[in-house]
């Protein structure tokens, strides 16, 4: 009898430790950017000290990644996300932005996982909160008119075949 609580508490912390883990607050309606949207105006200080802002990205394709290092979804994305830095980087406007986490955090982790995708360490909600209201990882790729093309989030996270083909769309229009 003892044993069977025990197994059933243990089942329930496993359950309830996947359910948090994507950092997933609760969602209220209609407060997301969509596709078709358009981007909205902002600006953010990158770790090398450049700014990244909309203005920045008129006339060029981007790819805009909210995160946190401490999400397990967002680092299985991060590196989805680097290859397509790898491959288009040269191309596109891509920028990463932490939702609620400083620099040396950031940094450490980008250091540990080998990452050099260009970041924007961000302590509050102020720039996540222009896109979105809950949930981290959260992609959004835009056309060269500030568009909207396409939003990912962890449900289902964004596969490297599908970022690269919503680029190449827009990059061909």
């Amino acid at each position: 009898m003892q044993r069977r609580r025990i197994q059933s508490l243990i089942s329930f912390l496993i359950t309830a430790a996947v359910v948090v883990s994507c950092i997933r607050d609760e969602a209220p309606e209609g407060a997301e950017l969509a596709v078709g949207d358009s981007l909205p105006d902002f600006s953010v200080t990158m770790s090398d000290g450049s700014s990244f802002s909309t203005s920045d990205l008129e006339g060029k394709v981007s790819l805009i990644m909210f995160f946190h290092t401490g999400c397990p979804d967002c680092k299985a994305e991060l590196p989805v996300v680097q290859s397509i830095y790898e491959k288009y980087g040269q191309e596109i406007g891509i920028c990463c932005i932490s939702r609620e986490e400083g620099a040396a955090e950031i940094e450490e982790y980008w250091q540990s996982a080998g990452l050099t995708l260009p970041w924007s360490a961000q302590e509050d909600r102020s720039i996540y909160s222009l896109f979105a209201t809950y949930g981290v990882p959260r992609i959004y790729i835009s056309d060269r008119n500030l568009t909207i093309y396409s939003v990912y989030d962890d449900d289902p996270l964004a596969t490297r075949s599908q970022l690269a083909a919503d680029i190449e769309a827009c990059l061909a229009e």
